[in-house]
């Protein structure tokens, strides 16, 4: 399985990006789930946000809720991640994960234990 993110950069405060992680290698399942996580230097890996492949269920961290948006296009096998009103405390690199077992509930979408594939990361800067 290889995922790959695309779509980050640099940004001023208050803009938007929308990241993209495309997913080849495996027919994902309708419970399967993909996930955003971020890491700024010197600090842990956060959660961002997750979404299953079938559109049911979906989560946001805290820090990001109501400027965030995940979506997935199973067709082009994609899966999005709209940033709005972006802060410079959103500046970190942003990873896509896959959580392939089928087994995973909506409270364990932000656990990094449960994604078994993770792309290589995306830069997003924003400015102040």
């Amino acid at each position: 399985v290889q995922l790959q993110a695309s779509g980050g950069g640099l940004v001023q405060a208050g803009g938007s990006l929308t990241l993209s992680c495309a997913a080849s290698g495996r027919t994902f399942r309708s419970r399967d789930v993909m996930g955003w996580f971020r890491q700024a230097p010197g600090k842990e890996r956060e959660f961002v946000a997750a979404i299953r492949w079938s559109g049911i269920g979906t989560m946001t961290g805290g820090s990001v809720k109501g400027r965030f948006t995940i979506s997935r296009d199973n067709a082009k096998n994609t899966v999005y991640l709209q940033m709005n009103s972006l802060k410079p405390e959103d500046t970190a690199v942003y990873y896509c994960a896959a959580d392939a077992s089928g087994t995973t509930i909506l409270s364990g979408f932000s656990s990094e234990e449960r994604y078994d594939y993770w792309g290589q990361g995306t830069q997003v800067t924003v400015s102040s």
